[in-house]
């Protein structure tokens, strides 16, 4: 497992853009997008990136 655990975290991702863009639609269509609330930005914008946690697997009993 510490194998496995070192082969992932040593690989180093690129940095993440911080935003958030929802998928939504000025004008409403023929399609399940959500429609864009009056006032509401066009995305959001982040403090920081993301915060990636890595949790340990509990073993099932057999």
């Amino acid at each position: 497992m510490p194998r496995v655990h070192a082969e992932i975290t040593g690989k180093i991702n690129p940095r993440r853009r911080h935003r958030t863009c929802p998928r939504a639609v000025k004008r409403a269509r023929h399609n399940q997008y959500r429609i864009k609330k009056p006032g509401e930005p066009a995305s959001v914008r982040h403090a920081g990136p993301p915060t990636v946690r890595l949790y340990p697997i509990q073993p099932r009993a057999a």
